[in-house]
Order: structure tokens, then C-alpha cells, then sequence
């Protein structure tokens, strides 16, 4: 069970992870100096033979969302954070609105800092949470008092994270491999290593990969799932991939690329019809509105073409497509956030269904019918 965290800057989520599992997820010197996490962090502790749980640590400073957006790709269940002292704050908003446009739809609450304030005051941030999950999926989400300061209820916590790791189902593993990077380097005596998530399918050591927007193969010469050493992963695993090929360097991977089996089709994309979801808080647009658009752990810009009308009103959902200005690698049924550049805000989400559709004819009735039907499939088999 991969569970990440979400809240305000602030609001003790890495404290919180180093109360419950002993782990620091802030590697970074200029996070451990500022005492403000930047880059997605991760937790592996021991639970029981044959249990894995693992703990993604997000960014909650707003001027690191997109490493939120990125740390949130492979996570099934969410620990949503929310300090006593503060209250919901801003990025405790957006976070779980970013969450739900994943379709994340399974987690927890951690109210922390409970040390610092009273009864009265613990009782009225727990109906504002309440009041902010009510039209969520996480309205029934179990909420925990905790402090990393004190211990208050962390043991509690724990056993339920536990426990809920003890139950959790292996997931159906599904497709072709697929593997998004979010970091490369070289290590002596090994070479290139990639880390990342895999999001469907699984790898073995000796398989060969191509990367989606390359076409340069390398062999896995290596491998770790959940920081230990494994010559298998699968849909879901946090990996490290040691690299080998005769046109694999470090220069040629960067942030944000996909390493997928040597036998997925996967050509680059600059144009994706899918089904688009504006927020209710966000304001409508219009076609050929520009965007920002967060697929896997990469960032894009690019307009939005839509299929039905031409505004999308807030809360509204739509058949649309995404231009982009470089290409991407997608597949279907993958989740996307979009975002306004310009104002700094979260617009909606978008589900792909089609890439590089047809330039012509694109608002046809029989075409929108078929991605209606696409539309359809991709909900019955979320990632």
C-alpha cells in the first residue's frame, strides 16, 4: 500500500512520517536547512512478512505543486494533513482537489500539532474538515489527533496504517510496462540508474525497455522495488532500474520521461482527445483557452480545444482535446491535472482516451460518440 501525504505547507507532514515509521524523507540539504520539503520524499519501514507499505511525502509550499502533482503518481491511498493551530488552509483546498481529479478516492485524515491548542479549538478544525471532505470521497475518512511533538496518538495511527497495509489486495497487474522517471543519475560501478513509479505492468532483470519518446533501448541490468533489491516490479512498486545499452547515457533521460516494454506502441503525442472536468471553484473557459497540463511527473503547455460548445462552464464536464507544444507519452485512461498558467490555479482534470486524433472531422457525431464510448471504458478501468 503506497500511502501520500497532502496538506498546507507547514502542517508537520514530514514529522508525522518520521514519528510513524523512524524515516527522514527530507534527503535535500536545502530542505533540511529551510525545514521545508521541495522535492517528493519516500518511507519503506518494516511492517510484517509479506506486507508492504511505503509513504510518499509531497511538497506543500504552492510553489512546488507541480512536485506534489508528480510524488502523487502511484499513490491508492491518502493521508490528508491538516495542523490544529492553522486549520484548513489553502493548499490543504488544492490538494485534495488534485487528488480527487487523480482519482484518489481512499484515505485518512492526521490532525496535527493537537499539542498546541485546546478542546474547543480541536473541536472546531474537526468540523472544518468535516465541512471541506463532506462532498468528497474521503467524507467517511477516519480522522486521527496526533502530535510528533508529544506522541499523542501517533501509536494509534500506526496500527490503523498497519493494519490497512495487512488488508490491502495486491493490485491486477495490467497492460505493457510502463515507468514514469523522476530522477536519473550514475552511480560508479553501475552507470545510469533511474527511479520512479511503475504504473502498469511489470519488469523483470534482463528485460529490455525503449524510452517513449526516444526510441533508445536499454537492458535492466537491476533492480530495487521499495528501496530493497528484487529482479522483479510491478504496477504500483516505487523502482530503480539499473540501465545498460550501448545509446543509454545519463544526458539522454531527464525528469519526466517514460521507459516502457520494448513491445508497447507507443508513438509521441502533441494532441489528446479526452474527457475534461472543470472544478467547481474554478472559472469557465474557453476554447482555446491555454494550459498547463501535469501528466505523470512532467509539466506541458499547451491550449484546450473543446469538442462540444465553446465554453465550459465551472463544475461542468466535456469531451475536449489537449495541443501541446511538445510531445508526450500517454495512454488510455491516463488522469492529468490542468491548471491556468497565467492566475496560478487549479482548472479541472482530464482523462485521455485517444492520442494524435484526427485533425478533420474531429466534432462529428459519430467521432464524439466514440469517445463518449472511450470515455466509458476508461472509467470501468481506472488506473
Amino acid at each position: 500500500m503506497i500511502v501520500g501525504t497532502a496538506g498546507h505547507v507547514d502542517h508537520g507532514k514530514t514529522a508525522l512520517i518520521r514519528q510513524l515509521t523512524g524515516i527522514d524523507t527530507d534527503r535535500l540539504k536545502e530542505e533540511k536547512a529551510r525545514g521545508l520539503t521541495i522535492e517528493p520524499g519516500f518511507a519503506y519501514p518494516e511492517v510484517a512478512e509479506g506486507v508492504e507499505l511505503g509513504f510518499v511525502d509531497v511538497p506543500g509550499h504552492v510553489r512546488f505543486l507541480h512536485h506534489m502533482v508528480a510524488g502523487s503518481a502511484g499513490v491508492d491511498t491518502v493521508l490528508l494533513v491538516v495542523a490544529a493551530d492553522d486549520g484548513v488552509m489553502p493548499q490543504t483546498v488544492e490538494h485534495l482537489q488534485i487528488l480527487s481529479l487523480l482519482g484518489l478516492d481512499r484515505g485518512l485524515v492526521a490532525l496535527t500539532k493537537v499539542d498546541r491548542v485546546d478542546a474547543a479549538r480541536r473541536r472546531q478544525v474537526r468540523e472544518e474538515i468535516a465541512a471541506l471532505l463532506a462532498d468528497t470521497p474521503l467524507a467517511e475518512a477516519p480522522l486521527h489527533e496526533v502530535s510528533s511533538t508529544s506522541g499523542e496518538g501517533v501509536d494509534a495511527l500506526r496500527e490503523r496504517l498497519w493494519a490497512m497495509a495487512a488488508m490491502q489486495r495486491d493490485t491486477a497487474v495490467r497492460g505493457h510496462f510502463r515507468f514514469v522517471v523522476d530522477r536519473v543519475f550514475t552511480k560508479r560501478g553501475a552507470g545510469v540508474v533511474v527511479t520512479g513509479t511503475a504504473l502498469a505492468g511489470q519488469v523483470n532483470e534482463g528485460d529490455t525497455l525503449r524510452l517513449a519518446l526516444g526510441g533508445h533501448k536499454a537492458r535492466v541490468r537491476g533492480l530495487r522495488r521499495q528501496h530493497r533489491e528484487s529482479d522483479r516490479a510491478h504496477q504500483g512498486d516505487r523502482v530503480a532500474l539499473n540501465l545498460a545499452g550501448a545509446d543509454i547515457d545519463r544526458d539522454l533521460i531527464r525528469r519526466g520521461d517514460w521507459l516502457v516494454a520494448e513491445a508497447l506502441d507507443a508513438p509521441p503525442l502533441r494532441r489528446l482527445d479526452v474527457a475534461l472536468r472543470l472544478l467547481d471553484s474554478a472559472p469557465g473557459v474557453k476554447h482555446w483557452t491555454p494550459v498547463q497540463v501535469h501528466l505523470g511527473v512532467g509539466r506541458y503547455s499547451g491550449r484546450l480545444s473543446l469538442l462540444e460548445g465553446q465554453q465550459l462552464a465551472p463544475g461542468e464536464s466535456m469531451l475536449g482535446q489537449l495541443v501541446l507544444e511538445e510531445p508526450v507519452h500517454a495512454c488510455l485512461g491516463d488522469r492529468c491535472v490542468i491548471r491556468d498558467p497565467a492566475a496560478g490555479i487549479t482548472l479541472g482534470g482530464a482523462t485521455v482516451l485517444e492520442g494524435d486524433p484526427p485533425r478533420r472531422g474531429q466534432r462529428r457525431p459519430e467521432r464524439l460518440a466514440w469517445l463518449a464510448a472511450l470515455a466509458r471504458c476508461a472509467d470501468s478501468t481506472p488506473l
